[in-house]
């Protein structure tokens, strides 16, 4: 059976659910999401074999910052040697498991007013477009859409489109009944 939250992630987080993204971010109000950490335990209990994870990153104000994560796509994403540069420059234990990493992200969220940046990295975003996102300060991009484009805008574009064909058809999903749970793990 789905719930609230099931529509929250179909929505923002469609695809890391799918796997066509290493992690997607969302903000659930504490107030409308008091229950959160029960059911992300749930969610992690059943669908952490297909190696997909819910993680509380802080609980920032009245909201807690959730990170979806497909855990193979992750580490795969934050080995890539410009990544793990910029990690290294922002202070990560580089070289260690994306859960480390994980960790200081979550406690860099805690200490600081805003997001740091790096955070691209580990929501999926191109190498290119965070160093030019640092660069430039986050102006001079030529072209925004789920993030702000530095580099190669076309595969961005191709990439938007498909994000927002995933979320349609997540959303359609749990609109007509289904649940996270039931898409991603049917019995």
């Amino acid at each position: 059976m789905q719930t609230p939250l099931d529509y929250l992630l179909a929505y923002h987080c469609a695809p890391a659910l799918a796997g066509i993204k290493s992690a997607s971010l969302v903000s659930c109000d504490q107030t409308r999401y008091p229950n959160l950490p029960a059911q992300i335990e749930r969610y992690n209990r059943v669908l952490n074999p297909r190696g997909l994870r819910f993680r509380i990153l802080c609980a920032c104000g009245g909201s807690r910052l959730l990170l979806v994560y497909r855990e193979a796509c992750l580490e795969r994403a934050l080995s890539a040697p410009r990544a793990q540069a910029m990690l290294q420059a922002a202070g990560y234990p580089v070289g260690m498991p994306a859960e480390l990493l994980l960790d200081t992200l979550a406690a860099r969220l805690r200490e600081r007013d805003g997001f740091p940046h790096e955070i691209g990295l580990f929501l999926g975003y191109p190498v290119e477009d965070v160093y030019g996102f640092l660069k430039y300060g986050g102006k001079n991009c030529k072209y925004t859409g789920c993030w702000k484009v530095y580099s190669d805008v076309d595969r961005a574009l191709a990439l938007f489109d498909r994000y927002r064909r995933c979320r349609s058809a997540l959303c359609r999903r749990v609109s007509n009944g289904d649940s996270i749970i039931q898409m991603f793990c049917p019995s």
